[in-house]
């Protein structure tokens, strides 16, 4: 089975400082079609305008997954982390049994341009734990990089679920493949540009979930510069 997900029927939210899409059910957006896919939970698309930025607040038992397209976020926490988290760069904070944090735009100038992805842990209540990393997005050109997995695969981020997060980056005319294991579900989420799999041509925000799915999926760059995420996760 594929399921489609098109960006213009995702959640939105304008708060004026916050412009956000949400892919699934998220704060006031509540569709009980769309409440996650497996343990994925949250793919929020946000753009943070200069001065604005989410002020403290609580979560427990998410991984939680901050991936930066555009501009500069500032984070803290009350487990004592801080920094800025640029383009190409991946922040992973797994809230545990409770942790509070902010994230601000780091620019008085410049929007800043997110995905924030929550993932259930595959245990309760561990302690709360932090790690960022810079990925070079042209690194990942034609090709799957993981940013995230349960064993830091290829120097990846570590998080607490049999997940994989893998990038890719393509240019026109590039393409990636991905061999589908039916005991497994793939969520795949573009996130800048154009791409085409098949017959079916997805724009940023557009997304494609498969269930029981075998055999490779071929994707290919239709002009400029698309990046895309793929997570691989448990069924």
């Amino acid at each position: 089975m594929i399921i489609e997900r098109p960006a213009a029927e995702r959640g939105s939210v304008d708060l004026g400082w916050l412009q956000s899409r949400h892919t699934f059910s998220f704060g006031h957006y509540h569709d009980p079609a769309w409440m996650g896919f497996g343990p994925l939970r949250v793919v929020n698309d946000d753009i943070v305008a200069p001065g604005g930025g989410f002020a403290p607040h609580r979560h427990a038992n998410m991984e939680i997954i901050s991936v930066v397209l555009d501009g500069a976020l500032a984070h803290k926490d009350s487990s004592g982390n801080a920094g800025v988290i640029r383009a190409g760069d991946v922040q992973w904070m797994s809230a545990g049994h409770g942790i509070e944090h902010s994230e601000y735009n780091d620019s008085a100038a410049q929007p800043v341009h997110f995905l924030q992805l929550w993932i259930q842990p595959d245990r309760l209540n561990a302690e709360p734990a932090y790690r960022q990393r810079h990925f070079d997005p042209d690194a990942r050109r034609a090709r799957w990089a993981v940013l995230a997995s349960p064993d830091g695969d290829e120097d990846s981020l570590t998080i607490r679920q049999q997940a994989w997060l893998r990038a890719s980056r393509l240019h026109a005319d590039d393409g990636v493949t991905t061999t589908l294991d039916p005991a497994r579900r793939y969520w795949l989420h573009v996130a800048t540009g154009e791409v085409q799999l098949g017959e079916r041509v997805l724009q940023a925000g557009d997304a494609l979930g498969f269930v029981d799915e075998t055999g490779v999926i071929d994707v290919q760059g239709v002009g400029g510069i698309s990046d895309m995420l793929l997570f691989d996760l448990p069924a």
